[in-house]
């Protein structure tokens, strides 16, 4: 029987202690319904040896949650994995990468559209002020370069103090007025190949779109082809092999696409409004174990 290690958070940490267990029945429901068989692994039981994973056939992330406050010792278990050959998919090398949204400077410097940036050490009040004006805008996002979940963000408007800074590097965007209109679009792929779409919004005097947050999901049937077409070209940069991406998107004051995330540790995969009810993810998992 096919034997599936998904990572999940350390089973000590209250943090998440709520959540993630559904989340897991969830991923193994819908790999139990197309014949594979999944088991849980907290990824903190593994940083530093990779031999209670050798024996799983493949290895996915996809409830790795709480890595971003454990960066250091995410980025040490990444390359345990990725020296002991652990077959993993995503990639352990992504992971690693994936974990810093330092990575949006380089799609950005390869020609795919990104916000305006500007990257911080560490942010300063004095930095977020002097901010408003090099980047042309009266409304700031302040976060984490390693975050997940909205985690530290905030936002701003011009005339407002940082109160509280992030710890450690972090970036500084415009805000981008569409998301409290339309949203954000997230494009699932499984294999390389486009699966669903997902349009999320603010819950009313709300910024971010996190369902903890109030954040509202429904199903977008037909994306726009533009987004579709930005998301191919964010795939085709990433050089390693993918089993799943969420690239999200949203838009820019011109109405043109920017790239939000490239989504691929841990993403939800929202396959509660695909179609095929997640058919097309246990497809790839499936191609994958056979090849």
């Amino acid at each position: 029987m096919t034997d599936i290690a998904i990572l999940t958070p350390n089973p000590e940490d209250p943090s998440f202690a709520g959540q993630w267990p559904a989340v897991l029945e969830r991923l193994v429901t819908v790999l139990a319904a197309g014949g594979l068989s999944a088991r849980a692994e907290a990824w903190t039981d593994h940083i530093d040896s990779a031999d209670g994973l050798a024996r799983a056939d493949l290895v996915m992330p996809l409830v790795a949650w709480g890595y971003h406050r454990d960066h250091l010792r995410w980025i040490r278990a990444c390359a345990t994995w990725q020296a002991a050959g652990v077959r993993m998919l995503n990639p352990a090398g992504v992971l690693a990468w994936n974990s810093d949204k330092s990575y949006l400077k380089r799609l950005g410097e390869a020609g795919l559209p990104v916000p305006p940036t500007i990257w911080s050490e560490q942010v300063t009040p004095d930095q977020v002020a002097d901010a408003f004006d090099a980047l042309g805008t009266d409304e700031l996002v302040v976060k984490p370069r390693v975050s997940g979940g909205g985690w530290q963000t905030t936002r701003l408007a011009r005339g407002e103090t940082l109160t509280e800074t992030p710890d450690g590097p972090a970036l500084i965007q415009p805000f981008i007025a569409a998301l409290e209109t339309e949203g954000e679009l997230s494009l699932l792929f499984f294999g390389g190949r486009f699966s669903h779409a997902v349009r999320k919004r603010p819950r009313a005097g709300e910024f971010r779109i996190q369902q903890q947050f109030g954040g509202l999901y429904a199903p977008e049937p037909d994306p726009d082809p533009a987004a579709l077409q930005l998301a191919e070209r964010v795939l085709a940069a990433v050089e390693e092999e993918l089993l799943y991406a969420r690239i999200d998107l949203a838009r820019g004051a011109d109405g043109q696409w920017l790239l939000m995330e490239a989504e691929l540790i841990e993403p939800d995969f929202y396959l509660n409004h695909a179609p095929d009810g997640g058919k097309a993810f246990v497809t790839a998992v499936a191609d994958c174990l056979n090849r």
